[in-house]
């Protein structure tokens, strides 16, 4: 299976690169991808970091063929 993952903030300097498509096979949800792709990277906090899928921020969601999967580093309101 083919998904786009993108990167933003710390986490792309730590990827080297703002966009991936990444194969599996069997199923995913977007948190095991999350910890799949973090467990390339050097990242400090691995629990900051937030995953979308499709743009909701819901790491229990099922991974399908052609979705986009963005890694989000922490952020703060203002």
């Amino acid at each position: 299976m083919k998904v786009t993952i993108k990167y933003f903030g710390l986490v792309a300097e730590a990827a080297g690169k703002n966009e991936e498509v990444f194969n599996f096979e069997g199923t995913l949800t977007a948190m095991e991808l999350k910890n799949k792709c973090l467990d390339q990277l050097s990242i400090q906090d691995r629990d900051s970091v937030q995953v979308a899928v499709n743009q909701n921020l819901d790491d229990t969601i099922e991974i399908k063929e052609g979705d986009e999967v963005a890694l989000l580093p922490p952020f703060a309101g203002g």
